[in-house]
């Protein structure tokens, strides 16, 4: 039996905005799976969600901040700052991390990793939503999407200066790309964790996956943040 008392302490760190019902889910769930090594869970709620996720969140046993900016990158910051554990795990309210969670992070940095991200899955099955989620085994200029919920060592994350707040839009993308630049080790965890397909579910999956690739085009190209954040709300609900 894995030994989680005597390993690395973890905080898991989640930016929201209006999503009392996601962590109403999420944050019981992650305290269950997470035992004596995890330190705490800081939920960093946009001062304009205004659907009780931070009253939720605190009655949940979640450390709540209340973030003067509604930006993920400031957010995920934010709560990175307040954390007191050596590893960080940011994970997005709409996602599930497999049972496991705990061991597998604990387990990578033993093995000399600093920093990486799971596989993914996603909760509605469907093939064309599984061929997507098959890729995120692999590296690529795809992988590392928040999605894959990002853990790091808080050491290699001031390193690295955090997020860039200039970003409101593929600011995990960024992020991935600088952390390969400075050659961390990393791994990509095989035990798929589960995500939303709401934003499929409210969109085709066609239109997904181009408005998708639109923004990597421009990501690479070094578009302006205001340009794609116009496009991307403009095509996708």
């Amino acid at each position: 039996m894995f030994d989680k008392t005597s390993k690395i302490k973890v905080s898991i760190i989640i930016p929201t905005l209006n999503e009392v019902k996601n962590i109403k889910i999420l944050i019981p769930y992650l305290f269950k799976h997470g035992g004596t090594a995890l330190t705490e869970i800081i939920v960093v709620d946009a001062f304009k969600s205004k659907d009780g996720t931070a009253e939720v969140a605190a009655q949940l046993g979640a450390t709540v901040i209340k973030s003067k900016q509604c930006c993920r990158a400031v957010q995920l910051n934010e709560g990175a700052a307040y954390a007191r554990s050596a590893l960080l795990y940011f994970v997005h309210a709409d996602v599930l991390p497999p049972t496991t969670y705990l061991s597998d992070l604990q387990h990578a940095i033993e093995a000399g990793k600093q920093w990486g991200f799971f596989s993914y899955r996603f909760k509605k099955p469907h093939t064309l939503l599984k061929i997507n989620a098959y890729y995120t085994r692999f590296d690529g200029l795809f992988a590392g999407g928040g999605d894959q919920t990002l853990f790091i060592l808080k050491s290699a994350f001031d390193e690295l200066g955090g997020f860039d707040e200039s970003y409101r839009i593929m600011e995990d993308f960024e992020f991935t790309k600088r952390a390969k630049a400075a050659r961390l080790p990393f791994k990509i965890i095989k035990n798929d964790v589960k995500v939303s397909a709401r934003k499929y579910t409210s969109n085709s999956y066609l239109r997904v996956n181009l408005v998708n690739l639109w923004m990597f085009i421009l990501f690479w190209q070094g578009a302006p943040q205001e340009k794609m954040i116009r496009i991307y709300q403009r095509w996708l609900k």
